[in-house]
């Protein structure tokens, strides 16, 4: 039994005044990546510099503006990729590169070796602050703590005749959501008075949920808290870093900059210490399904993954929101169906509003294909089965014969196993419907409806049971008149027609048309459908009658 008196509940914040509930995300937040810092520093094996470089150009292409690169004075490795950076040119004029330091001088004035040359720079530095660490690590009490953070500032201020590019300071309270908010109040405060006007750029201000401690609302009423009680918080850019241990990192986030932070530090898709950094992906990408403008360039979400699983040596989980494999696929027959009659919608009403049940965004606009969002299975039922038939091979199946092929489908999921892929749905179908020449077969048909009244008369070649015969007629229309000369023929066969619909497959002059045609058997009222193919409408009609006759005597079996 779970030992849950081991455990107490982390403290809330009493903040009546909060505003945030009844606020909306209008605007993308500045991002920041610290993919090759917090989110390197958590892998099995870190990246090698060649793949830091890799995923560094994939974080300019993205449209990244700030990007923390590292911990250049931690390690070699680290300075030395910072310096590959500056002596290779990597690093573009608008983009701002971010380096970390403990409050240490050693430390610092080896970060101020590091990033030489650069025009550009956030100076970031932290100390811890919670109550626990400061109790069980440091052992130091509030004024000490603060000491800490106003020599680091010191030190990075007395720096500054070091470096001739721009500076600009970040100061992180670290474990802020385990500190009281009235002393991340006073430590920050503290900070920007010893930093005073050193640089023209605003102190940025980073709130870490450095472990996620506690229900998202908590760290929204914080992050309000602070900016309502900082100095001039309107010269300030507050930041914040959440971590996933709750897994609610994307909320923690969301909520924060309903709170009023203005910056959000996050990775590519979620990787970082313990359970992870927030995915700024997610938070971009539920942004965009908002109609929000994320100010990245996230429209091909496989390069992404192709890149991030290469050098993080990590895999993308298949239910990973919007990068995951499965995350745009419904096995369900009732989401499939669903799926199917919202994409059919919009194409009859010309929405250009995406509105599709069980799908938040169009997959295609993040570089998914349609492939993948139906699959079938035995779960599956006909909305998913036309669906497929639809977008993968451009088949729009009248309503009625979609249950009639979904049974054909299900069969084959129940006799086979596991999913039935969209090229073994084609299989099916043109066995079931296009390949059909037993008992009846269409060699030739000639159509002649230029007549002075309303008659068309046809010459038809056919074959029944092996036996050729030649048959003309006439009647209101073509396939009143091939089933007359059918009938003159094979006079044991007697159907009528009940459903009539055709298509274009393709777009062009060359392009073939589909005609679906129901059929009922006089003599023991059996119905199917049967399709033809052709560049000629009319020669589709027909042949989808001969596909119609044959399932009609497979069912009957008294044909043959």
């Amino acid at each position: 039994m779970l030992n849950v008196k081991k455990y107490r509940a982390n403290p809330v914040v009493s903040f009546p005044e909060r505003t945030w509930p009844d606020k909306e995300i209008q605007h993308a937040p500045v991002w920041c990546s610290v993919d090759l810092r917090d989110g390197n520093q958590a892998l099995i094996e870190p990246m090698s510099v060649e793949e830091k470089m890799e995923m560094f150009d994939l974080i300019v292409k993205l449209g990244f503006k700030e990007i923390e690169i590292g911990f250049p004075a931690a390690s070699q490795i680290e300075f030395d990729f910072l310096r590959k950076l500056v002596e290779e040119n990597k690093i573009p004029s608008d983009v701002k590169v971010q380096v970390l330091s403990q409050c240490r001088k050693e430390l610092i004035d080896r970060t101020y070796e590091a990033i030489q040359g650069i025009p550009n720079v956030v100076f970031h530095i932290y100390n811890s602050t919670s109550t626990l660490q400061r109790d069980v690590v440091f052992h130091k009490d509030r004024e000490e703590i603060i000491e800490i953070a106003r020599q680091g500032t010191r030190w990075v201020k007395e720096g500054l005749h070091k470096y001739d590019g721009k500076l600009q300071l970040e100061y992180s309270p670290e474990s802020f959501s385990g500190t009281e908010v009235d002393f991340s109040v006073e430590i920050c405060n503290a900070v920007y008075d010893e930093w005073g006007a050193a640089t023209p750029e605003p102190v940025i201000f980073n709130l870490p949920n450095t472990v996620e401690m506690n229900t998202p609302n908590v760290y929204a009423d914080q992050i309000e808290y602070c900016c309502k009680h900082l100095k001039d918080r309107e010269k300030l850019v507050i930041s914040v870093h959440p971590h996933n241990d709750r897994g609610c990192g994307v909320a923690c986030t969301e909520l924060a900059l309903l709170a009023g932070a203005d910056r959000v530090e996050g990775t590519l898709l979620g990787n970082g210490e313990r359970t992870g950094n927030v995915d700024i992906l997610t938070v971009a990408y539920n942004m965009f399904s908002q109609g929000i403008d994320p100010q990245l360039d996230i429209e091909n979400i496989n390069e992404i993954i192709e890149v991030y699983e290469r050098c993080c040596k990590m895999s993308i989980d298949m239910r990973h929101p919007y990068a995951g494999q499965l995350v745009f696929t419904a096995f369900s027959g009732s989401h499939q169906d669903a799926i199917n009659k919202g994409v059919a919608a919009m194409k009859e009403r010309g929405s250009e509003i995406w509105q599709v049940p069980y799908l938040p965004i169009d997959p295609s606009d993040i570089g998914r294909k349609y492939e993948p969002v139906v699959r079938i299975n035995s779960q599956s039922g006909k909305g998913g089965v036309a669906f497929v038939m639809d977008t993968v091979y451009g088949y729009r199946l009248p309503k009625k014969m979609q249950r009639e092929f979904a049974d054909v489908v299900q069969y084959i999921s129940e006799q086979e196993g596991g999913e039935v892929k969209p090229e073994k749905i084609m299989s099916a179908f043109k066995k079931e419907y296009i390949g059909l020449k037993e008992p009846f077969e269409l060699i030739f048909v000639d159509i002649d409806d230029n007549t002075q009244d309303d008659d068309t008369q046809v010459a038809v070649d056919f074959k029944y049971n092996g036996e050729t015969f030649h048959s003309e007629a006439e009647g209101n229309g073509p396939i009143d008149a091939v089933k007359t000369a059918i009938r003159q023929c094979v006079p044991q066969v007697d159907f009528t027609v009940e459903d009539y619909s055709e298509h274009s497959l393709g777009k062009g002059a060359h392009a073939k048309a589909a005609a679906y045609i129901e059929m009922e058997d006089a003599r023991n009222g059996n119905r199917t459908f049967g399709v033809g193919l052709s560049s000629n409408i009319t020669r589709a009609s027909i042949r989808g009658m001969f596909s119609a006759l044959n399932r009609l005597a497979k069912k009957a079996r008294d044909y043959v």
